[in-house]
């Protein structure tokens, strides 16, 4: 497992879900259901990563916190960005071009860097930042 993994509260993690596997490629890995059909977790692979995926639950306080973890929304996103690297340039424009086509909303078309990279950014309709990155070849 990567060392480090985004972990999405979403409302309505079964479509979200669906949406991810349109939109960004996903493979459903694992999926852990509630009673109620909200999703208490899942697991993602999105380019060789994974994401973990859950319903909100705010009848559920945070123990020791204090507080619940609410969904991100288009109106109020979440304050961190999910990036997505590919390994060739190329895949960036059908990535970002595939989302977009799927319902998420294009924030910055592909392009190529200061920083050498060719890089998109995306919004989905759950209020998450998506960035598709991928390093330029090195110019001689």
């Amino acid at each position: 497992m990567q060392t480090i993994v985004p972990y999405l509260t979403v409302k309505n993690a079964p479509e979200a879900i669906d949406f991810y596997v349109k939109a960004l490629g996903a493979k459903e890995v694992s999926r852990a259901p509630a009673e109620d059909g909200r999703i208490l977790h899942a697991d993602l692979s999105i380019n060789g990563g994974s994401v973990f995926v859950m319903d909100e639950f705010p009848e559920h306080a945070v123990q020791g916190m204090g507080h619940t973890v609410h969904a991100a929304t288009p109106e109020r996103p979440a304050p961190v960005a999910v990036v997505v690297n590919y390994d060739a340039p190329a895949k960036i424009d059908n990535a970002y071009r595939r989302a977009v086509d799927a319902g998420c909303n294009g924030v910055m078309e592909p392009q190529d860097t200061f920083w050498n990279a060719r890089f998109a950014i995306l919004h989905d309709p759950y209020g998450h930042q998506w960035m598709l990155n991928a390093t330029l070849p090195a110019k001689n």
